[in-house]
């Protein structure tokens, strides 16, 4: 009966395409998707314990759809692994976490997530084996992917995970963070004076955060003024203005933008505040902080975590080495002191 319905899955997916051997396709790739599938899995299994009944219905949809793929890929790769690697473990523990606290919207957040992930991993395995013997495979998924799962994750409802958001806010973020800690730095620097620093650094703070919401403001303000014209112009030429689709709100993208900023500001802030004398907590407290929400965006919008993580990382190294050394040279040329 089981071998029955592998062969069905395999005949559902696949039709009479060509079934790879081992030797066609990269060992990694082939543990890499039977394990994301796996994680997908457990974790709507895990998320249908604390969903509530509408969610519930629309996990238990899920459930088997991944049940299908997991035994798809594992017979179509020959690669029978049943159990998560530690990395997947842990993460699957966090995200449910995470989903117990904060409910509802954090689960849509997360199935959202898992489905735009997904898409842009296999898209980037088409890339790759679309004209092998792999193609047939991967564009029955993605057929699965963008036409099944999506409508079910989806529904009738507006998607919460907008491209402009997750710019916003990581702009915001970024900037705060990367700017003030430069700034700290630059203020040890040349001041060597902890209440200085402190001062200092929240006057940037404020101001940075006025800064980039107004910056923010306007841009998207003229952006949305561009595009009315634009339309205007069509408009009148009689030619086809589209479906302009829904537009950021300036003032939304202003309040985002500058209290993303502000809350990525405080993060070299605060250990000043508490008494650091040094901008070693600083930096440590910023890094981690970049990693944290590198590695949450990155898993919002499918951009690689690891290459991500790693060039904010040096992008703040670099930022506070450059900085200090300024303070340092300010403080020996014109002798300042606090």
């Amino acid at each position: 009966m089981e071998n029955d319905a592998l062969a069905e899955d395999r005949e559902t997916l696949l039709g009479d395409a060509f079934i790879p051997t081992r030797g066609d396709t990269d060992p990694r790739l082939a543990r890499r998707l039977v394990l994301d599938e796996i994680f997908d899995l457990s974790l709507y299994e895990r998320l249908r314990d604390v969903a509530p009944p509408d969610l519930r219905d629309v996990l238990e949809q899920l459930i088997p759809i991944e049940t299908r793929h997991v035994r798809f890929w594992q017979e179509f790769f020959d690669v029978h692994v049943d159990r998560l690697d530690a990395a997947r473990r842990i993460k699957l523990e966090f995200l449910v976490a995470v989903c117990r606290v904060f409910g509802a919207p954090a689960i849509h957040l997360v199935l959202e997530a898992i489905e735009v992930y997904g898409v842009r991993k296999y898209l980037d395995v088409w890339d790759r084996y679309g004209d092998g013997p792999l193609g047939p495979a991967v564009r029955s998924v993605l057929d699965d992917e963008f036409r099944h799962e999506d409508a079910v994750v989806m529904g009738d409802e507006e998607r919460r995970i907008h491209p402009e958001r997750v710019r916003n806010v990581f702009l915001g973020l970024n900037d705060g963070l990367v700017e003030i800690l430069g700034a700290v730095s630059g203020f040890f620097g040349a001041f060597g004076n902890t209440s200085a620093v402190l001062v200092a650094s929240v006057t940037v703070a404020v101001a940075g955060a006025f800064s980039m919401a107004a910056g923010a403001w306007v841009a998207t303000s003229s952006e949305a003024e561009v595009e009315r014209s634009e339309r205007r112009r069509r408009r009148f030429l009689g030619e086809s203005t589209g479906d302009p689709g829904p537009n950021e709100s300036p003032l939304a993208a202003a309040a985002v933008v500058g209290v993303s900023y502000f809350a990525g500001a405080v993060v070299p802030v605060l250990p000043v505040g508490l008494g650091a004398t040094s901008v070693l907590i600083p930096a440590i407290t910023a890094s981690l902080l970049i990693v944290a929400v590198s590695a949450l965006l990155a898993f919002l919008s499918g951009m690689a975590v690891r290459r991500r993580i790693a060039m904010n990382l040096v992008i703040i190294a670099a930022a506070v080495g450059v900085t200090y050394a300024i303070g340092l040279a300010t403080n020996a040329v014109w002798g300042i002191t606090v």
